[in-house]
């Protein structure tokens, strides 16, 4: 073993658990503590501040400045009463993290004096220093001014000393520049569809809510062994190191018993969740050995993804405290599962009622029904939209491997809302008779199992399954930012409502339907026009490829391939008649995601150029001199005779390293001269086209010679640390 390898493994091997000191009490006591959440708005706020506060949470309605400046005081004196000494507007760029910039409470007033200030201006508006941004264009990089503007439907928190003020960011022409604001204009969006569809069934039914729980799958190793490889460090990932003979196969990480400084580490980060209000609830083994998975409660979608965004950073400063590297990237590890984040996704009314769970009642079934057969539309009509905003250098590699869902873009709904969807499909055109509506109400309808938690069944292949009372999207990346698959999922469904709504509205009036014929006569033609999107299969196997093939479904492996469905004129026209995002804004963002994976994939290959050149291959002539030394000694030693049977094995091997060192060289500069010409390529969709076809290609070539070759030589002078020492060490 190298001597950097030696004492990394030492090092981590020596490494206790750190004892998290209970606190007295029950959990629920913490939760919340360090948010400005109802409670702490009616210690700290006038009745007047409060009652515009939930105003605008509840209705949209705008904060004056007088108001704003008493929300202010109020959120000033609570935060100084936490701990914090600073504020900082925190927000979402369009980098994929999350930004902050702090300003000190403290103020001078005078000689000597001075004053803890935080005002309405502080609060509602801040001009970062946008520069260094990712814009897409929109602006150029003098014109630095951009904003962020207070969102008050997300609670302010404390992080350690910093009143954290969730803001949107925008440009200071207007158009937005990070992923919260248009994730705000679609949930706007589908509250105005949702509810107009939901008051067919009925009219008390005033606002819908998008609500979110994520899954969050992440890797932890230890901090030492993940600094002693380049790769980890620079990109993120392993681009090398040869499969440990034990990994998955016995299935006996999955669920098991965490390991005791796993168990202290997802203890420390619990508590720190709780206080900031993220419904931490399940944590639990995943497959891959030193894979785990923590899921929260279901929140309203802006929450959501806010919390999820918070955690991963919360995530990363508690793993430090435990001398652990958090791992979010999607395939961190070749040939063992990835890493995804699932989103679980679902409608509610202001009346208590999940729009995609199941009812006692005829009617609150045909409600069901409706939610979500028009989600399975939104699906089919938008499968490539879908697919883009999972579309991610990261998630090229885990799409389709080792359990993750395939990239072709399906819905699962199982067996029995399958039969149900048969019987409707069957259903005959125009006005029902007494006895087909007695039938569909009462026989069909009527006798969906008010609970299908149970009864669905699960389909880890499956990107977009129904799992009882949401839909689960799957293919989305452990390292996604929520509120980009969220927009989209909000807005394609949003536009399938109102699509929904105008036909049976010109069913109601133009042929004088009522209004359940109406509406199961546009489901209908839904079900089999959306039919082709349906599978219930294993997403797994070949035989899949070839059948939605022939449905008529695209298998889009690249990224940016993927991503010109972002941009196309249907995808343009939707955003835009639903305000969420204009043609400048969705332009630009391609530019940056293209741009995004480009410059990951130039990293990894220069970090793995680096490694293959200044690494193994050095290590590799390093072993082959040894051995070639060592057969010159047999020659001296041995007959001609005996040397020829002693020697083989030996002249067999440094033949096979030659040849392996020979590949890895030609191969290395091969990719360079591919990466030059993607380089001087000026159109970005090219560029980052040319990476995907060109350059990534021989990563797997050029990490087959590698791992060769660590099986090759001696344990003792390898260089990067091993499979087995990064995944066994607990």
């Amino acid at each position: 073993m190298s001597t950097l390898r030696f004492h990394a493994v030492k090092e981590s091997m020596s490494r206790k658990p750190i004892e998290i000191q209970e606190i007295e009490g029950k959990r629920s006591a913490l939760f919340g503590k360090k948010v400005f959440n109802s409670n702490a708005l009616q210690n700290f706020m006038t009745k007047e501040a409060y009652n515009a506060i939930q105003d605008a949470v509840d209705h949209g309605k705008k904060i004056d400045r007088a108001i704003a400046d008493q929300v202010a005081s109020g959120m000033k004196a609570w935060a100084i009463e936490v701990g914090a000494t600073h504020y900082t507007h925190w927000f979402q760029p369009l980098t994929g993290i999350t930004a902050e910039k702090h300003d000190a409470f403290f103020e001078p007033v005078g000689p000597g004096k001075a004053i803890e200030k935080f005002g309405g201006s502080q609060l509602v508006q801040q001009e970062p220093d946008a520069s260094s941004f990712p814009n897409g264009g929109i602006r150029n990089t003098f014109e630095a001014r951009g904003y962020t503007a207070w969102d008050p439907t997300s609670p302010a928190f404390v992080m350690g000393t910093t009143l954290c003020i969730p803001t949107i960011f925008v440009a200071y022409t207007g158009e937005a520049l990070d992923n919260k604001t248009p994730l705000l204009r679609a949930l706007q969006s589908i509250d105005k569809s949702a509810t107009e569809v939901a008051q067919y069934f009925d009219k008390n039914v005033k606002k819908v809510i998008a609500t979110l729980g994520w899954e969050q799958e992440f890797f932890l190793i230890d901090s030492a062994l993940a600094a002693s490889r380049p790769d980890l460090t620079l990109a993120g990932r392993t681009l090398l190191g040869h499969a440990s003979a034990k990994g998955q196969q016995l299935d006996d990480h999955y669920f098991g018993s965490i390991p005791a400084r796993a168990m202290s580490y997802l203890r420390d980060l619990e508590m720190e969740c709780l206080q900031l209000g993220i419904p931490i609830k399940t944590r639990h083994n995943e497959v891959a050995p030193n894979q785990f998975e923590v899921a929260p409660l279901f929140e309203e979608a802006n929450l959501a993804v806010d919390h999820n965004s918070l955690l991963m950073d919360v995530m990363q400063k508690v793993a430090q405290r435990h001398d652990f590297k958090v791992l979010f990237h999607e395939k961190p590890f070749a040939g063992i599962n990835g890493s995804g984040k699932h989103n679980n996704w679902s409608l509610s009314t202001n009346t208590g009622v999940n729009l995609l769970a199941p009812g006692k009642t005829p009617m609150s079934n045909l409600q069901f029904l409706t939610f979500f057969i028009n989600t399975i539309m939104a699906v089919y009509e938008h499968a490539d939209l879908l697919r883009a905003s999972i579309a991610t250098a990261g998630n090229e590699h885990r799409l389709g491997a080792n359990e993750a869902p395939p990239a072709i873009i399906s819905v699962f709904i199982g067996n029995q809302l399958t039969n149900v969807l048969d019987h409707l499909e069957k259903v005959s055109d125009g006005k029902l008779t007494p006895e087909e509506k007695t039938d569909l109400k009462l026989n069909i309808v009527g006798k969906i199992p008010y609970v299908l938690l149970d009864n669905t069944d699960r389909n880890r292949t499956s990107p977009f399954a129904f799992t009882g009372n949401k839909f689960e999207f799957r293919a989305v990346g452990s390292q996604a930012n929520c509120a980009v698959p969220m927009t989209v999922l909000n807005t394609i469904v949003s536009e399938q409502l109102r699509k929904f709504k105008i036909e049976v509205d010109a069913l109601k009036n133009k042929k004088g339907m009522k209004k359940d014929d109406a509406i199961f006569n546009v489901l209908r033609e839904y079900i089999k026009k959306s039919k082709k999107i349906r599978f219930e299969g294993d997403g797994y196997g070949d035989a899949w490829v070839k059948e939605a093939k022939k449905r008529g479904l695209n298998n889009i492996k690249s990224a940016p391939e993927a991503l010109k469905a972002r941009v196309s004129k249907e995808t343009v026209k939707l955003f835009s008649d639903h305000n969420v995002m204009n043609k400048v804004e969705i332009e630009a963002r391609h530019e940056i995601e293209l741009e995004e994976y480009l410059l990951r994939i130039q990293i990894e290959g220069r970090v793995l150029g680096d490694i293959a050149t200044n690494h193994v291959i050095p290590t590799a002539i390093k072993y082959q001199n040894v051995l070639i030394e060592n057969v010159r000694g047999l020659k001296e030693i041995f007959s001609a005779t005996e040397y020829k049977k002693n020697a083989a094995e030996q002249l067999q091997l440094i033949s096979e390293i030659s040849n392996h060192i020979s590949n890895l060289k030609s191969k290395v500069n091969a990719m360079i001269e591919e990466r030059k010409k993607a380089n001087v390529l000026s159109n970005t969709q090219k560029k980052a086209s040319a990476y995907a076809d060109h350059v990534k290609p021989y990563f797997d070539e050029i990490r087959h010679h590698s791992d060769k070759l660590e099986m090759l030589i001696d344990d003792e002078l390898w260089p990067l640390t091993k499979y087995r020492e990064l995944l066994f060490t607990k």
